[in-house]
């Protein structure tokens, strides 16, 4: 026999599970579906792949040489002197309007095409000749002002060493094919170098593109006219290649119309830029494309772009702060 105090309590769990089985296992009337509920899915947000417009900058980018280029106010060009009258003298058969006096105390210094020039022969028999100054009576050399100038060297030596250095024939090499010490060769580089970047300066002005490349390369150059590396050390490292050149290249023509060299810095972006607007004519705005560093955009902003006063949006309230804005073009 089972005892009352587990009978009872069996009794009554039975019981309960009868009551809470019985709905399941009563028959439906047919017709009739259970109906589940379901719970409500909020659909997700999808993101727009449309780009935003730029809402502009709060304050202009900031580029030093802009600044001290406002703050120094360079100093007014001397007038240009009246040309020399022409003498009874034999005519002359040298064009010296290419030249001009390199004498600092001279009034015709760095003027071309003034009569004050005059040939005179060869000294000693030399390959190159010398000019008279009839204002200063001072007597330089026609190569004065080149690579050339100064240099024992033969002048096809100096022209075939460079042409194979821009070819891509390292220093050893080249001192090697040529017999000449390799510091004598990293001297004519960086001259021609130092050369290279006045005749640039001279020539490139006002200039119209329609494109601009701008990317990093490298060189040591810099650093060596600095002083900050050995003879040596420069040799070592041009067979390399370690040191960033800042270029600005017409895809179209192939001009290149800024070269410089430096860290991959904002600083060096906006040097870089404000070299480039020195060069490119007033209106010029070129389309502007590069390897995707990020310094580029906020160097662009700062030599191309205005203040601009944003639309209202609300009736009352303040007016919206002035942004600085690409130019339209």
């Amino acid at each position: 026999m089972i005892p009352h105090h587990v009978y009872y309590p069996l009794v009554m769990l039975v019981l309960l599970w009868l009551c809470l089985m019985l709905p399941h296992l009563w028959p439906s009337p047919p017709g009739v579906a259970h109906k589940i509920p379901t719970q409500s899915i909020k659909s997700k947000r999808k993101r727009s792949r449309e780009p935003k417009p730029f809402a502009g900058l709060t304050h202009k980018p900031h580029c030093a040489l802009c600044e001290q280029q406002t703050a120094e106010n360079a100093p007014a060009p001397p007038p240009r002197p009246d040309p020399l009258p022409l003498t009874h003298r034999r005519p002359r058969t040298v064009d010296t309007s290419m030249h001009f006096c390199p004498h600092l105390n001279c009034d015709y210094c760095g003027w071309l095409g003034l009569n004050n020039l005059r040939a005179n022969g060869h000294p000693s028999g030399g390959q190159w000749r010398q000019f008279h100054c009839t204002s200063c009576d001072g007597y330089f050399p026609e190569h004065h002002g080149t690579i050339f100038h100064g240099k024992q060297a033969a002048v096809e030596l100096i022209v075939h060493v460079l042409a194979c250095l821009a070819e891509g024939l390292g220093i050893r090499a080249t001192t090697r094919v040529f017999g000449v010490d390799a510091n004598t060769v990293l001297h004519w580089l960086v001259e021609a170098a130092e050369q290279l970047r006045a005749f640039s300066a001279y020539f490139l002005c006002d200039v119209h593109v329609e494109q601009l490349q701008l990317d990093e390369l490298y060189a040591v150059l810099r650093d060596l006219t600095a002083g900050l590396i050995s003879d040596d050390e420069a040799i070592e490292r041009l067979e390399r290649s370690p040191s960033w050149v800042w270029t600005a290249i017409d895809p179209k023509s192939k001009l290149l119309l800024v070269v410089d060299v430096g860290t991959r810095t904002l600083a060096m972006a906006q040097r870089v830029l404000h070299q480039l607007v020195q060069v490119l004519a007033p209106d010029c705005v070129p389309l502007f494309l590069t390897d995707g560093f990020n310094e580029y955009k906020t160097a662009i902003l700062a030599h191309f772009g205005p203040w601009r006063q944003p639309e209202r949006r609300r009736d009352k309230g303040p007016m919206p702060k002035p942004r600085w804005m690409p130019l339209p073009e």
